[in-house]
């Protein structure tokens, strides 16, 4: 086929136009003198102002943010610390922890909710009728269940942020440093983490993004005392719509938009740094007595 086939442009635009023109719309209209969704009757800004003053909503985002914070920040550091342990590993044995990783990455979101629900359920129970009377603590589910589901699935993200940088690296580096006199710890400070440091940060902004974005963990593993933006956005739905979700819907998409952005001219530039060293490396090598 050739190149620049009309028809597969056309398909493309078509392709980008379905998923991108009810976004588009949503934007336009979040911006409407009226609470119309079919006239745009002028420009106006008092749905985002009537956004900022709706306290269920800004409390949702608050708790939304929270999770997302803490869930990533965990994650980071509990996704890193599991990469480093899979690549010292054997090569059969990492090989069988990389495909239990990649598992909750394809696996459906609402198999993931429903089982950690069960999951949580079940463990508040033997916690209620066991410790908790002895204590006098009762658990029950919202913040705590909440965040650890967050932190489990953001985990995967991390690790597979993390392993390229791994494999990057020079194998012997670690115990070069070692036989000049740094102990593991500050090897480690100094030599590997600075190295990985572009893998983990990625690996902690997906995993924010993830987390802000989730709805379907999020809606089975919240309680009954707790909401996020996402399920609150679902719970607006069930009345009379207001143009108030669209100035929401607007601003969520914004960010999450932005830290996509972000990641991605982020993997850009190491991949261009990483071409630059390697001709570098190329040029600096001596040319072979036979072929000069």
């Amino acid at each position: 086929m050739k190149r620049n086939n009309p028809v597969e442009r056309l398909f493309s635009i078509l392709v980008f136009l379905f998923l991108y023109a009810p976004i588009a719309v949503l934007i336009v209209f979040s911006f409407n003198a009226s609470n119309s969704r079919r006239v745009f009757t002028g420009f106006s800004l008092q749905w985002y102002a009537e956004f900022f003053q709706d306290a269920r909503i800004l409390g949702a985002l608050r708790t939304t943010l929270t999770i997302s914070v803490l869930a990533a920040l965990i994650a980071t550091i509990a996704g890193t610390a599991a990469a480093i342990g899979f690549f010292g590993m054997r090569k059969r044995p990492r090989h069988i922890c990389m495909a239990v990783n990649n598992i909750p990455l394809t696996n459906a979101d609402i198999i993931t909710g429903v089982s950690m629900m069960l999951l949580f359920v079940f463990a508040i129970q033997i916690f209620n009728s066991s410790l908790g009377e002895t204590l006098g603590i009762r658990w029950k589910m919202g913040f705590a269940t909440l965040l650890i589901a967050h932190i489990t699935f953001n985990i995967p993200y991390v690790i597979l942020s993390v392993m390229p940088k791994l494999r990057q690296l020079d194998p012997n580096i670690y115990e070069a440093a070692q036989d000049l006199g740094a102990t593991g710890l500050y090897a480690f400070r100094k030599v590997i983490f600075p190295e990985i440091l572009p893998g983990v940060v990625n690996g902690g902004i997906i995993a924010f993004t993830m987390s802000i974005d989730d709805f379907l963990i999020s809606y089975f593993t919240k309680g009954s005392g707790i909401t996020t933006l996402a399920v609150e956005i679902y719970n607006m739905t069930k009345k009379p719509v207001t143009p108030e979700i669209n100035a929401l819907s607007t601003l969520l998409f914004l960010s999450v938009l932005t830290l996509l952005i972000i990641v991605n001219v982020r993997q850009a530039r190491q991949e261009k740094a990483a071409r630059q060293k390697a001709a570098a490396l190329i040029q600096r090598e001596p040319i072979p007595s036979g072929e000069a």
